[in-house]
């Protein structure tokens, strides 16, 4: 199995180097003063996945994918409103699964509510599970716990990591995150949705016992870090 190469870019948003192409999710980066540090004009992408419709996951979807060519992979409203602006991808929904340059993605559940910052209908939320011939992980997006992630072991190839939200409030908090882990059957999480705002802020050393407890690892990456899984 090769290591995968993994930089957080702040509440949500990583760039994933997998296979040799370069993955972006949930780009926010501008307006979340955790990532001050982030230049978006030196980010380089492939693809840009973006998990529903909120300013905190695509806020700057548009500029860097005008800026790199990448293509956008959401939901086929999402994907909709991004065409308007003249913005090439792939619009698709819950269950459907895609090749693409030497890896595949399964569109999968998540629990949460989305809408475009214009007011516009934002489709289902969604999260990505993203694998090639040796690697599998899976982002989630915002969600809540659900039965359903345990379908994702029956459905998918074995995980080596997962980025599951954190924070609470907004999304599932890291106490369900230790069952969501069991769900899916991955003991490497990476964390995400946490810290960026006040009613997510949470105690890093409690929420890495919960895991660390569960046997499980929770890695907990400060803005601009890079993590080989």
């Amino acid at each position: 199995m090769l290591q995968t190469k993994i930089q957080y870019l702040g509440h949500s948003s990583f760039l994933v180097n997998f296979g040799g192409k370069k993955l972006l999710f949930d780009p926010f980066i501008s307006g979340n003063p955790m990532a001050s540090g982030i230049k978006i004009d030196e980010i380089e992408a492939d693809y840009i996945f973006i998990s529903h419709g909120h300013g905190d996951h695509m806020a700057d979807a548009e500029a860097i994918a005008k800026q790199t060519g990448a293509l956008i992979i959401s939901n086929y409203e999402i994907m909709g409103w991004f065409e308007q602006k003249g913005l090439k991808g792939h619009g698709m929904n819950i269950g459907g699964k895609l090749s693409l340059d030497g890896f595949t993605f399964k569109n999968v559940i998540a629990i949460h509510s989305s809408v475009l910052p214009d007011g516009t209908y934002g489709g289902n939320p969604m999260g990505f599970v993203v694998w090639n011939d040796t690697n599998c992980f899976y982002y989630a997006g915002d969600t809540a716990l659900t039965l359903d992630m345990q379908l994702l072991p029956k459905i998918c190839p074995p995980l080596d990591f997962a980025i599951l939200p954190i924070g609470d409030y907004f999304t599932m908090g890291y106490e369900d995150a230790v069952i969501a882990a069991d769900f899916i059957e991955c003991s490497k999480i990476i964390g995400c949705h946490f810290d960026s705002f006040p009613p997510i802020k949470i105690d890093h050393h409690a929420a890495k016992a919960a895991f660390s407890s569960a046997d499980k690892e929770l890695i907990l990456l400060n803005v601009g870090k890079e993590v080989l899984v």
